[in-house]
């Protein structure tokens, strides 16, 4: 007989929680602020208030407590469970350097990299993506596209391409599981990435993405384009991937340039 985990409950929210609202600002905003500080303290799986338990402390509507949560499970702060109410989320995993790879970015953080094989060989590259590494079109690309996860958990949808010429029989080579593109190709082809462009959009995935996702197409997902460049300066890879929202989180770090 298997027995469900109960949702773990959260410490005494009345004492954490401030008493009543100001009448300066808008309540809803607020409240948001109210919820995101309380989400702070609470371990992974802890219970929030329910929404008319919230709605009778701050003295507002159920649909403006509703909303509020709503917004925190957008962004993936919170889960809404039918039958368990809300709970806390797991915290998002952070992408701290485009030129870490992303086994090297899960085995830091504790977890354990993994990857879905979709599909991988040889494509013509066509007209734009062949301008990308500098070849003539119809060329032949390395495309690989993988689900990537972490301990199980898909994150991300992968589509890498690389010119076949410079790295010959990889289209032959095993990616599943936690195996390292940037590994394999510093170790066998004696490539590594020495700079990137990325560029960051967000995005509603397709519905292709969103199944291989597990999550609802309405989810917002970040679209991650990366052209990378070895010690030469020769771009050897571009890669699209569309990350989970609820997820990740992509953090820049903004300095500003004497002079200027």
């Amino acid at each position: 007989m298997t027995t469900r985990q109960r949702p773990e409950r959260a410490p005494n929210h009345p004492a954490t929680l401030p008493v009543r609202l100001s009448l300066r600002r808008p309540k809803g905003e607020q409240l948001q602020e109210i919820l995101l500080d309380l989400v702070e303290t609470l371990n992974p799986g802890a219970r929030l208030p329910s929404e008319r338990d919230l709605a009778a402390r701050y003295g507002v509507a159920r649909m403006t407590v509703r909303q509020e949560l709503d917004r925190l499970a957008l962004a993936g702060r919170v889960v809404r469970r039918r039958g368990h109410g809300t709970l806390a989320a797991e915290p998002k995993l952070v992408q701290s350097s485009p030129l870490s790879s992303f086994s090297h970015e899960m085995r830091s953080r504790g977890l354990i990299p993994g990857a879905q094989l979709l599909s991988m060989g040889l494509l013509p590259a066509a007209s734009a993506m062949a301008d990308r590494f500098g070849l003539g079109a119809g060329v032949p690309i390395v495309h690989v596209v993988r689900v990537r996860t972490a301990n199980g958990v898909p994150l991300a949808v992968e589509r890498t391409n690389l010119p076949a010429g410079r790295f010959p029989d990889l289209e032959t080579t095993d990616l599943s599981g936690g195996a390292s593109l940037y590994q394999l190709l510093e170790q066998r082809y004696g490539v590594r990435p020495a700079t990137a462009l990325q560029r960051v959009s967000a995005i509603l995935p397709d519905r292709l993405d969103a199944g291989l996702l597990g999550i609802d197409p309405a989810m917002p997902c970040f679209s991650i384009e990366r052209t990378t460049r070895d010690d030469d300066a020769a771009v050897f890879e571009f890669a699209r991937s569309v990350y989970r929202g609820d997820r990740y989180d992509v953090v820049m770090r903004i300095e500003r340039q004497v002079g200027r």
